[in-house]
């Protein structure tokens, strides 16, 4: 698998860029890896990377954006934070990745059974971690069903907030950045979302734009 180029970068188009994740993801769950050389493409990239992508998932240690979707050094931008939410921090590495960088597809990826999320559905208090989790908040309030048992021992309300936090998240890198949403209307870029089953390894997209 060779290494980005700014020409291979700038052949990329949204839409292929996806492909490349979904085939990457295929591989992943048929335990096969596409043919590099890291320490090679470490000594590639040494004086500069070109990502075709973006990808903003949750810190869950079995969620790495590299191994889930079979990508090498100098491939993906890689965020994580707890829940796949954005700030303004995020907002300002998405806009760098894509704006200056030149990474074509923004993805966020949720996923199952996530720690986050059920923190956020049983309104969990800690330290610093009682403010991360009033970032998820509104994808709970906004999940109307059920009206009871609507905590972490209710797994199917936990993937229905986690899928709901997700949408939220795209709507709110449109509405917070001015940047990358010209460049979605512009068809610079491209913007979708996805759930990942930690039992399969399977990454489900959805919402693309």
């Amino acid at each position: 698998m060779r290494t980005h180029t700014k020409e291979t970068q700038d052949s990329i188009t949204p839409e292929k860029a996806l492909a490349i994740l979904k085939g990457g993801n295929l591989r992943f769950q048929q335990n096969l890896k596409a043919n590099r050389n890291l320490l090679q493409q470490a000594n590639e990239t040494s004086e500069g990377q070109y990502p075709f992508a973006v990808i903003l998932t949750c810190i869950d240690s079995r969620v790495s954006a590299e191994l889930i979707f079979d990508q090498g050094l100098g491939d993906i931008f890689s965020v994580r934070i707890a829940g796949n939410f954005v700030n303004e921090d995020i907002l300002g590495s998405m806009e760098f990745a894509c704006k200056i960088a030149g990474s074509k597809l923004i993805v966020v990826l949720g996923h199952s059974k996530c720690g986050a999320i059920k923190g956020a559905c049983d309104d969990a208090k800690l330290g610093n971690l009682t403010a991360l989790i009033s970032k998820l908040k509104p994808a709970v309030e906004a999940v109307k069903e059920p009206l009871n048992n609507r905590n972490s021992s209710n797994s199917d309300f936990v993937e229905s907030v986690a899928h709901k936090n997700v949408e939220m998240t795209l709507d709110n890198i449109k509405k917070q950045s001015p940047v990358l949403n010209e460049m979605l209307d512009n068809g610079e870029i491209g913007l979708v979302g996805g759930m990942y089953n930690v039992e399969t390894g399977e990454v489900q997209f959805f919402n693309s734009k």
